[in-house]
């Protein structure tokens, strides 16, 4: 969220996201997320599902590894970025990228890895929970469920309309995956790490993270 944004917030989420990214070639870094890099690189490579895949970056490199990977996300103009991005990287044929909203997307795949990497939207508002507990259904068994998300704002301080914003907790996040006993908790923890601000300064931030595994 820029601090001068002036884009509406009574917009529904679809719209203010394909807003976001209409504002500029792509908004996000194009790296992997650090705990997806550092969860994935100890697994071995099968198929993997990215919840808010955004502009692919995660999805790129999974599949640079040996994942067949779905991407899936509610913005059109960045799921078309991503598409782009894989073939760029020569893993299009690894690769499939869905524009859909996860509150009510289906698939009848199970996934080895299904991860959800910062799926927040603090502007407008989606229903994380429930979006987190229709992951639980795509994991394969064996597989592994990873959500990482902002506990803390990313960039320094949120604007003043923003600050009501709860952050998720790692306890928050596990209890949304309403899991059964046929589920192994590997980590369920914040993650403390430095971030850098658009403009080149670094602070300290931290991230919720919630690994499951299906047995």
């Amino acid at each position: 969220m820029h601090e001068h944004d002036e884009r509406p917030l009574d917009a529904d989420a679809r719209t203010w996201w394909e807003a976001r990214y209409a504002e500029r070639d792509g908004i996000w870094s194009g790296r992997v997320n650090a705990v997806l890099e550092s969860v994935a690189s100890t697994l071995p490579a099968g198929r993997a599902l990215d919840l808010g895949c955004g502009e692919g970056g995660d999805v790129v490199w999974l599949a640079e590894r040996g994942w067949t990977t779905t991407g899936v996300d509610l913005s059109a103009i960045a799921v078309d970025r991503a598409a782009r991005a894989a073939d760029r990287a020569g893993v299009g044929t690894r690769t499939r990228f869905v524009a859909a909203d996860l509150a009510t997307w289906t698939d009848d795949g199970e996934y080895d890895l299904v991860t959800a990497s910062f799926l927040q939207s603090w502007p407008v508002a989606i229903p994380r929970a429930e979006i987190l507990r229709r992951a639980v259904g795509l994991v394969a068994s064996g597989g592994h469920l990873l959500v990482t998300a902002h506990a803390a704002p990313p960039h320094g301080e949120l604007p003043e309309e923003l600050r009501d914003y709860r952050f998720p907790t790692p306890a928050g996040d596990l209890a949304a995956l309403e899991l059964d006993t046929g589920w192994e908790v590997l980590e369920a923890a914040e993650r403390p790490r430095t971030a850098t601000t658009p403009d080149g300064h670094e602070h300290p931030t931290v991230d919720s993270v919630v690994l499951v595994r299906r047995r």
